[in-house]
C-alpha cells in the first residue's frame, strides 16, 4: 500500500470518526486531538517538535505544534469576543430583557411566529457584521423565552440559531462576515460581487429554509413534544416586573449600532466622529459593541443587579467551554491540513474538467469539511485557486460568489467547531437530538443554493 493511500485512508478515517464520536457525545476535547493523531500517524508526521530544523522556518512538521498552534491562535485571536458574548447572553437574561422583548414579539406577531423571531434577530446581527460565533450566545436567551412561551421543543433552537447565522447572511452579497469578505484579497472584488444572483440564492435559502424548519417544527409538535425546562434556564417572569420592551431591545440594537460605527467610523454622523476612533477596528470592534451591549443590558436590569454577578460568573465559564470546543475542532483542521491526502484533494480540485466554478465550488466545500471550517475552507484553496481561475479566464465576481456560498455547505458537519459550540456549549443540546434541523438547514440547504448559483451563472 502506497504512502499517499495509506495517507487518504488516515484522513477520512480520523475525519469519520471524528464525526462519530462526536455524535455519540465524546467530548470533544478527547475527540479531536485523538482522531488528529490518527491522521498525522498515516501521513508520516512526527510527533514531537524534534529533529532537524527546516531552514529559519522552524521545527519539522509535526502533530504536536501543529494542533497546538491551531489550537492556541484560535483561542488568542477569539478569547474576548467569546467572554463578552457570553457573558452579554446571560444578563439579557437575568435582567430581564429577553423575556421582555420575547413576551412583545409574542403579543405582535402572534405565537406562531416564535421561531420566525429567533431566525430574524440572528439574521439581523449576522448581516450586521456580528461575528456567526457570537450570535447564539447573545440570542440564545431571547430564544429560549420564545420557544417556552410558544411550547415549542426546545431542541430545535440550535437549528434556529443556525439557520439565521451561517446560511442566506452569512456569505451573501454585502455581508460583513469574513466568509463573504476573504475573497475579496484574492480576487480583487468586493463584498456585492455578483450581488443579482447571491439575491435570489439568498431568498431562495431563506424561504426554503423557513419552510423546512417551522414544518420539523410543527411534526415535532404533532407528535406531543413541548418545551421541557431546565435548572439553568432563568424563570419565567412575571411581565408586570419586566423592564419596557423598547428598552430591553436597546442592548442588541446597541451591539449592532455600536459595532457598525466602530466598525465603518469614517461613515458616522459628523457629532459622533470625535467619539469614535479614526480608523476601523476591524473585527475588535466587536469588542466595543458587546461591551456597550453589556452595559446598556446591565442599566435596563437595575431592578434584579443583584442577579448579575451570578450571571458575570455563568457567562464565563460557558465562554471557556464554548472557545475550548471549538480550539479543539480547529487543532484537528491543522494537522489535517499537513497530510499529503488533503494536498491531493486541493490538487484534485484544481485539475477537475468541465466547468471552472463547479470545480471550485466543489474543491472548497470539500476543503471546508475537511477542516470544519468555511472561512478555513477558503483562506487554504484560494491562494491556489484564484491565480490557476483567473488564468483561465473565469470572472472573478462570479467565482467570489461561488466561493462564498459553497463554503457554507459541508463545512457544517457534526464537527464543525460552529456546530459543536451553539449545539453543546451555548444551548446545552446533544447532537443525536439538535443536530438532524441543523445539519438540513446548514448542509443541504446552502448545497442546494450553490447549485442554484451555479445554474444562473450557467444560464445568464
Amino acid at each position: 500500500m502506497t504512502a499517499s493511500l495509506i495517507s487518504a485512508l488516515g484522513l477520512m478515517t480520523g475525519l469519520g470518526l471524528l464525526i462519530w464520536l462526536t455524535v455519540r457525545g465524546l467530548n470533544i476535547l478527547i475527540a479531536a486531538p485523538f482522531c488528529a493523531a490518527i491522521v498525522a500517524a498515516a501521513s508520516g508526521l512526527a510527533w514531537l517538535p524534534v529533529g532537524e530544523i527546516q531552514g529559519a522556518g522552524g521545527t519539522q512538521a509535526n502533530y504536536v505544534s501543529a494542533y497546538t498552534d491551531g489550537f492556541t491562535g484560535f483561542f488568542r485571536d477569539w478569547f474576548f469576543m467569546f467572554l463578552l458574548g457570553a457573558i452579554f447572553g446571560e444578563v439579557m437574561g437575568a435582567s430581564g430583557a429577553a423575556a421582555s422583548v420575547a413576551q412583545w414579539t409574542i403579543r405582535r406577531i402572534g405565537i406562531r411566529h416564535a421561531v420566525l423571531a429567533v431566525v430574524v434577530a440572528c439574521a439581523l446581527l449576522t448581516y450586521g457584521g456580528v461575528s456567526v460565533f457570537i450570535v447564539a450566545f447573545s440570542v440564545y436567551a431571547l430564544a429560549v423565552h420564545l420557544f417556552r412561551e410558544a411550547d415549542l421543543p426546545r431542541r430545535f433552537i440550535p437549528a434556529a440559531l443556525a439557520f439565521g447565522s451561517v446560511t442566506f447572511t452569512m456569505t451573501s452579497a454585502g455581508s460583513p462576515e469574513i466568509q463573504n469578505l476573504i475573497p475579496m484579497q484574492y480576487l480583487g472584488t468586493n463584498a456585492y460581487a455578483a450581488w443579482e444572483v447571491s439575491l435570489v440564492v439568498a431568498v431562495l435559502m431563506a424561504g426554503l429554509g423557513y419552510w423546512w424548519l417551522a414544518r420539523m417544527v410543527r411534526r415535532a409538535v404533532a407528535r406531543g413534544e413541548r418545551f421541557e425546562a431546565r435548572a439553568g434556564d432563568a424563570e419565567a417572569m412575571d411581565p408586570a416586573t419586566l423592564p419596557n420592551p423598547l428598552l430591553s431591545l436597546l442592548p442588541l440594537v446597541a451591539v449592532l449600532a455600536v459595532f457598525l460605527l466602530c466598525q465603518y467610523p469614517a461613515e458616522a454622523p459628523g457629532f459622533l466622529q470625535p467619539l469614535l476612533p479614526a480608523e476601523s477596528l476591524g473585527k475588535y470592534a466587536l469588542l466595543a459593541a458587546l461591551g456597550a451591549g453589556v452595559v446598556i443590558a446591565l442599566l435596563v436590569g437595575m431592578a434584579r443587579r443583584a442577579e448579575m454577578p451570578a450571571a458575570f460568573s455563568r457567562g464565563s465559564t460557558g465562554a471557556i467551554i464554548a472557545i475550548t470546543n471549538t480550539c479543539a475542532v480547529v487543532g484537528f483542521g491543522a494537522v489535517a491540513q499537513l497530510s499529503p491526502a488533503f494536498q491531493a484533494a486541493v490538487d484534485a480540485g484544481l485539475a477537475m474538467p468541465g466547468s471552472p466554478l463547479i470545480g471550485a465550488a466543489i474543491a472548497v466545500t470539500v476543503i471546508a469539511g475537511l477542516t470544519g471550517s468555511a472561512s478555513g475552507g477558503q483562506t487554504i484553496a484560494l491562494p491556489l485557486l484564484a491565480p490557476h481561475y483567473l488564468g483561465m479566464g473565469v470572472d472573478p465576481q462570479e467565482l467570489h460568489r461561488v466561493v462564498a456560498i459553497s463554503s457554507g455547505a459541508l463545512d457544517s458537519l457534526p464537527h464543525n467547531g460552529y456546530v459543536v459550540t451553539t449545539i453543546r456549549a451555548v444551548c446545552g443540546e446533544t447532537h443525536r437530538d439538535a443536530y438532524g434541523p441543523v445539519g438540513v438547514l446548514t448542509v443541504i440547504v446552502p448545497a442546494i443554493g450553490t447549485i442554484v448559483a451555479l445554474i444562473l451563472f450557467a444560464v445568464f
